[in-house]
């Protein structure tokens, strides 16, 4: 395997194919024990926070029916917020990975469950479930890296369109599920006449029937509803609210997944051969953690144990803290790096890799060296021990 950017040292040279191989069935190990040990608790764990986050969205929307009045309008607005947060990220991303299936509970199941969001849930799985995460930061393969619109690696050529990136990004940040939803119709591969139209046209009508579902439940039905207490006009502006900033968060989170410095990025021919090790291998040296508080960790649906999701996509979410520590420990002892860190410095340095890599190489090695404010920002990886 060799990683696809460019660096002095590789990072897994020191590893034998029988090193990748017996990572690999350390990891198979870890996997057994959670699946072995999913129960009562971790149910109990999943209809909790689907009753809370339902409680806390119905009561959201009773306030903002009262929204004139500015103190329901706040908290009105914040909780929703809050809710689709939580609907998006720690519900609705990980039913969707399979992760409660188990349960064989019709309601709360990868099959049938639909998100709150402008993005269908079938299309949504097939580009994320099936492609994103076979071929985690593959450039070529992974559309997720960069989707389409940015240059995320020093050997991918540059050409003068990417001098916007960090503007096409912020753009993409604020009504980024209606980014995702364009990325899943693959619009982009349309274009390059790369999907049969038949299909596309399919996918673009359910994609249309699903942004005018959104559209109608946050900006009609319940407008409508609170324009009688006289607060249609409020309540609009708090949905708009709490739709950009469950964009925001959601797309902050996944930034730090993937962009941050340290995190590796591979070629298609890295991929060819490869073993159940070399794709362990892979998913971690291709993703990074935000460390913070377990407010923090449930907010992001746990992606912020992003190597841990990414070694085991349909585990149970709120087991990721315990995989956690035997993640860390096979990297320590295979000598390599567990990259981590706030999520300001986490989302500071995806930024910095996007504008760095927004220029041609020679500019962007001299922006390497930083100020030390900006050094300060970068997180930092847990490196192993010496060999």
């Amino acid at each position: 395997m060799t990683a696809m950017q460019k660096k002095d040292v590789n990072p897994v040279a020191h590893l034998t194919r029988s090193d990748i191989e017996r990572l690999g069935e350390e990891l198979d190990a870890v996997r057994a024990r959670i699946v072995e040990s999913r129960g009562a608790k971790d149910a109990a764990y999943i209809r909790g926070v689907i009753k809370g986050q339902r409680y806390l969205e119905m009561g959201s929307r009773a306030l903002l029916l009262f929204s004139k009045k500015k103190p329901a309008f706040v908290v009105g607005t914040v909780g929703l917020a809050a809710a689709k947060i939580l609907e998006n990220m720690e519900i609705g991303h990980n039913v969707m990975h399979g992760q409660w299936d188990w349960m064989r509970d019709p309601r709360i199941h990868s099959s049938t469950w639909e998100w709150d969001n402008a993005s269908p849930s079938d299309l949504w799985k097939h580009s994320h479930n099936e492609l994103h995460h076979t071929y985690t930061n593959v450039i070529g393969r992974d559309n997720d890296l960069g989707y389409g619109i940015m240059r995320v690696d020093e050997d991918q050529k540059w050409v003068p369109f990417y001098l916007g990136q960090p503007a096409w990004n912020f753009i993409n940040a604020c009504f980024f599920e209606y980014g995702i939803a364009a990325y899943d119709l693959e619009l982009g591969k349309y274009l390059r006449g790369r999907k049969d139209k038949a299909v596309f046209q399919r996918d673009s009508r359910k994609v249309l029937h699903k942004i005018r579902e959104q559209f109608t439940k946050d900006y009609v039905a319940h407008p409508l509803l609170a324009a009688l207490t006289g607060s249609g006009k409020q309540t609009i502006k708090a949905n708009f609210i709490a739709n950009l900033t469950r964009n925001l968060w959601t797309h902050s989170v996944i930034m730090c997944g993937h962009f941050p410095s340290g995190v590796e990025t591979f070629t298609k021919k890295s991929i060819v051969g490869e073993s159940r090790g070399d794709w362990y291998l892979r998913q971690m040296l291709g993703s990074a953690n935000i460390s913070g508080s377990k407010a923090m960790h449930v907010a992001t649906g746990n992606l912020s144990y992003q190597i841990e999701h990414h070694l085991f996509p349909d585990l149970p979410s709120n087991r990721y803290e315990e995989i956690s520590k035997d993640v860390q420990d096979i990297c320590e002892r295979y000598g390599l790096s567990y990259v981590t860190g706030s999520l300001p410095r986490q989302v500071a340095s995806a930024w910095w890799t996007i504008i760095r890599l927004s220029l041609p190489n020679d500019f962007a090695a001299k922006l390497e060296r930083k100020p030390q404010n900006v050094t300060d920002l970068v997180q930092r990886q847990v490196q192993p021990k010496a060999a």
